[in-house]
């Protein structure tokens, strides 16, 4: 019964956080993070379609991958679970990148950007690493990089779980900021190493 509760708030967060980017379609230009950037950044053409570019596809990616880690839905709808797997991959290798790109004007200066550079690094290079795997039939190599792949992505979660609690007791946010930008991955990675070792290997049918 934890269990099935754990599953439930795990996949209900990450599908209202997956959907948290429609947010800045429509409300306030300042909404969000967004209100810590300075204007010269916020009239970046270049850094307005890499964070865009970053939002969307990583929510996309978010709202897809939770549902990838459930073993009756992948045994019983391997079909479906390949279509999602494609549009994960897609989604989490545009978000990552274009995270790669605007992690150089992270909130706080270098330590911020260094923390989410560090992030977009693993969560691209777990993706692709899963996604090699798994076309030349390495099931439990593809499992445990896709483990820490979506660990990775659930920084997205993690991250405004964390900044209002540091807010609290920093009450500074640039200063929560520069912590958020590696505690919102770091355990994560952590845990997402505990389960990789834990985790028992899903047989998959052939493909035909």
């Amino acid at each position: 019964m934890a269990k099935k509760g754990l599953w439930a708030l795990f996949a209900a967060l990450c599908i209202i956080i997956g959907l948290y980017p429609i947010l800045y379609f429509v409300l306030d230009k300042n909404f969000g993070l967004l209100s810590s950037k300075p204007i010269f950044l916020l009239k970046n053409v270049y850094w307005n379609i890499g964070f865009y570019i970053h939002i969307i596809f990583s929510g996309i990616a978010l709202l897809t991958g939770w549902s990838q880690f459930i073993p009756s839905f992948r045994e019983k709808y391997l079909g479906l679970h390949r279509r999602i797997g494609k549009i994960y991959v897609t989604t989490a290798c545009a978000g990552s990148l274009s995270g790669f790109g605007i992690a150089f004007y992270a909130t706080g200066g270098l330590i911020s950007s260094l923390g989410f550079i560090f992030l977009a690094i693993i969560w691209f290079s777990s993706t692709l690493t899963a996604y090699i795997q798994i076309k030349n039939g390495f099931i439990a190599r593809h499992q445990k990089a896709m483990i820490f792949s979506y660990a990775a992505c659930f920084a997205a979660v993690t991250l405004r779980i964390w900044l209002p609690l540091l807010m609290m007791l920093t009450k500074d946010f640039t200063e929560s900021y520069l912590i958020v930008a590696w505690l919102c991955w770091l355990p994560n990675m952590a845990f997402a190493g505990w389960l990789a070792r834990k985790t028992t290997v899903t047989k998959l049918p052939a493909t035909n």
